[in-house]
């Protein structure tokens, strides 16, 4: 019977002493995974890519709620992977490039013909992205996010330019994309033609890291 009760104190010390048996990639995962939720690590430096979502497309109309304005059909991002912290916490990214093709560009302004070009002016912006799925897009310090855009109308063409301080968006792992809903622009400079502000909606999907999806975690 003594035998046995050292035996017992004995192995109730050592699991006393022993580390909880929790999976060392549980307590380490970052915040951004590829493969799934508490996948493979993406690392920084990575480039990360997406086009428009199937199906939808980028628009920039006169009011938040309206239909009167620009839409493109096909748009793309790549952004590259600064901070990647563990979960729960905040990503970052350093948006290198965000472009519109023109030629899938349509324009129901009176008065305007068609888009010449849209382009995004004042890169990179900086990209976070929290575990609940937020992301916030920022220009540099004393900068803003700039969007140009040229139009071709009965007069000639014309240049709009618009600005806003940032972008609020969101994350979803359900379909790996980000999403922006009417996000406001507002005209610095360009004829009447230009309407006042601008309100950006996009869906981009899916992001990839090198062909393999991304998950915020």
């Amino acid at each position: 019977m003594r035998t046995r009760t050292l035996l017992t104190l004995a192995t109730a010390v050592a699991a006393l002493t022993l580390p909880a048996a929790v999976p060392a990639a549980a307590a380490d995962t970052p915040v951004l995974t590829t493969g799934g939720l508490a996948g493979t690590p993406v690392a920084v430096g990575d480039v990360l890519s997406a086009p428009l979502a199937s199906g939808t497309k980028a628009t920039l109309y006169s009011s938040a709620t309206g239909t009167s304005g620009i839409s493109c059909a096909e748009s793309q991002f790549t952004a590259t992977v600064t901070d990647n912290p563990t979960a729960p916490g905040t990503a970052t990214e350093s948006v290198t490039g965000h472009t519109f093709n023109s030629g899938s560009c349509t324009t129901n302004v009176v008065g305007v013909l068609g888009v010449t070009s849209i382009s995004v002016d004042n890169l990179p912006y900086t990209t976070s992205v929290s575990s609940d799925g937020s992301l916030t897009v920022t220009p540099a310090s004393g900068s803003a996010i700039q969007t140009t855009v040229v139009l071709r109308t009965l007069l000639g063409s014309i240049t709009c330019v618009y600005q806003a301080p940032s972008l609020t968006g969101r994350a979803d792992n359900t379909d790996n994309s980000i999403a922006f809903t009417a996000q406001q622009f507002t005209k610095v400079s360009g004829s009447s033609l230009c309407f006042a502000n601008g309100y950006f909606t996009a869906k981009y999907a899916p992001v990839t890291d090198a062909g393999a999806l991304v998950y915020v975690n």
